[in-house]
């Protein structure tokens, strides 16, 4: 979804830093009065230096190194104040980007590329700092000066100043021409690198798979292609500006030229004194290191346009499930289930869950089981509101799940997944996910209950212990039953079990089975099953095809009807 691509995007983030930026422009604005006092002090150095006055020079020098100490100062000021500011835009937005991401639903994660988002957040936010700490404490003070210093060149010779700029709008011309340009360069460059972000992500994530096919010559080349296409985007914008700065050279060479022939004129016309002219030689020569800055400045503006533009198309990605605006808080829950006559589709005329209507008593478990693709998973993910139904209503408790906060909902429904998510962090903080302050002695019981806590303690630091990236160090059974631990910790009265045990070899899986049983005790549960074995206990086992509930009842009831349930039954089991 493309956004209006400009910086005023950035206002609402900029005005809660207005005091210190106000601090930051009155440093601006004692540099560039400094500066103004140079120039006419190098004016006044002038005649003295022509009758060979050491003495008054010596004055006149000392007064300018203290200007020059003056300025120096201010600009510290300017500097630490505007970059302060600039920081905390950066933050504040990368802040809240990330809290919108979280917003979104899953529908839009399993379509967006982790590659590219973590550049937006990361290096494209980054751009954005520096632009806007660019604008803030060189663009700004430069463009002050370029006002400041021509007035002040006009008024000693109006008609030595009309020489100097005449080529301006010439250079403004060419300056807005290449910004252009620049800006749609910069924007396919990070695009490009952002594809090559993905591919990293993808191909470090599935690096077991690459080298099980023997596919690392494809990746190599697949990447090489990409680095290649990032390559030629960056050359282009390269190219660009290394034809724009000897063009814009060339200009201020003109103009300096055209400045010594019209003042060596204006001085034998005697409408200009040779002390004038030295000081308009200082403020010309102090015009150049702003206009450049000017120059380089805008350029970078351009391509830092093309983040901003990244980083707002987050913003502007609006969630499917959203909360209702007077939504309130789901009061604890006994766990009465009810879908009433509920259809999904991921796309329009193709149907995922076709008017299912079901209630499941408090404390009652139901298995869901059929091939890939009945809508198992789609089924159950209606519940915490990962997706909401196009037709139909679900209750917990009499209340529709649209009337409450997403957070009350989830923190209610515990999810044991097929496979365990571990982050970053110790084996407590991974049991304890979502809170900040948790009592250790609570992880070790739910541990315990999952039939975790001797694995953990066998660990270098027991609970301490810090979990690599994606729980590699643990085997697939250890970072199953930490999932369930989690779910303990919770304490749900809702639960749902999405096929938590079919990737376990059967001393893993009966070790987390037990504990799957001590966790569903009381509890209204959920469970999707490949492995029939799983499902037996369970009071009503329904059988979904097409998106359809086609069988109803107990293990024992399905096999007597010898129908769909049975003939799985049998392939397992023959």
């Amino acid at each position: 979804m493309k956004t209006r691509s400009n910086y005023w995007q950035l206002l609402p983030y900029v005005r809660p830093q207005w005091t210190t930026i106000i601090k930051g422009l009155v440093g601006i604005f004692g540099y560039v009065l400094a500066t103004l006092t140079l120039i006419n002090l190098a004016g006044k150095l002038a005649i003295p230096f022509g009758q060979g006055n050491v003495v008054a020079i010596a004055q006149l020098t000392g007064v300018c190194a203290l200007v020059f100490l003056v300025r120096g100062f201010f600009q510290s000021v300017q500097d630490l104040y505007m970059a302060r500011a600039a920081l905390r835009i950066a933050f504040n937005l990368r802040q809240q980007v990330y809290a919108h991401l979280q917003k979104l639903n899953l529908s839009y994660f399993e379509t967006a590329k982790a590659g590219d988002l973590s550049y937006r957040l990361t290096e494209d936010v980054d751009r954005v700092g520096e632009v806007v700490n660019k604008l803030f404490h060189d663009f700004t003070p430069c463009v002050l000066q370029l006002v400041a210093i021509p007035i002040y060149m006009v008024y000693l010779n109006w008609q030595l100043t009309l020489a100097t700029v005449i080529v301006a709008p010439l250079m403004g011309i060419l300056i807005g021409w290449f910004g252009e340009r620049l800006q749609k360069y910069s924007r396919r460059s990070q695009n490009r690198v952002s594809d090559l972000s993905a591919i990293l992500t993808e191909v470090f994530n599935g690096i077991r798979l690459v080298q099980a096919f023997a596919a690392e010559n494809y990746e190599i080349a697949r990447f090489g292609r990409e680095a290649e296409r990032s390559l030629n985007a960056k050359y282009s914008a390269e190219r660009l500006k290394a034809i724009q700065i000897p063009i814009v050279g060339f200009l201020e060479a003109l103009s300096a030229l055209s400045l010594l022939m019209v003042g060596t004129w204006q001085i034998s016309q005697g409408n200009l004194t040779v002390a004038q002219f030295f000081s308009y030689l200082t403020a010309a020569a102090l015009l150049i290191d702003p206009i450049g800055h000017t120059t380089n400045n805008y350029n970078e503006f351009k391509q830092g346009e093309a983040s901003v533009d990244r980083v707002f198309e987050l913003m502007a990605i609006q969630p499917t499930v959203a909360e209702k605006q007077n939504a309130i808080a789901l009061p604890p829950v006994s766990g009465k289930v009810e879908y009433r006559q509920v259809s999904f589709a991921y796309k329009p005329g193709e149907p995922v869950i076709q008017d299912i209507s079901l209630l499941v008593m408090p404390g009652e478990a139901i298995a869901l089981v059929g091939a890939s693709g009945a809508g198992k998973t789609t089924f159950v993910n209606l519940l915490p509101r990962f997706y909401d139904p196009e037709v139909g209503e679900i209750f917990i408790d009499g209340v529709n799940i649209r009337d409450v906060t997403l957070y009350s909902l989830r923190r209610q429904i515990g999810i044991v997944p097929q496979e365990t998510i571990m982050f970053s962090g110790t084996i407590a903080q991974n049991i304890a996910f979502g809170q900040d302050d948790f009592d250790l002695s609570a992880v070790k019981e739910a541990a315990k209950i999952a039939n975790a806590h001797q694995f953990i303690m066998q660990l270098p630091e027991g609970y301490h212990t810090w979990v690599g990236e994606r729980g590699v160090n643990l085997s697939g059974g250890q970072r199953q039953r930490i999932a369930i631990a989690r779910a303990v910790l919770l304490n749900p009265q809702i639960l749902i079990l999405d096929e938590a045990t079919s990737a376990l070899d059967s001393e893993s899986e009966a070790l987390v089975q037990e504990a799957l049983e001590r966790l569903m005790q009381n509890r209204t549960v959920l469970i999707i099953a490949h492995r029939l074995s799983t499902v037996r206990k369970c009071d009503r086992i329904l059988v979904l095809e097409q998106g359809q509930i086609v069988e109803s009842g107990t293990h024992e009831e399905l096999l007597a009807l010898e129908r769909r349930y049975a003939r799985f039954y049998a392939q397992q089991f023959s």
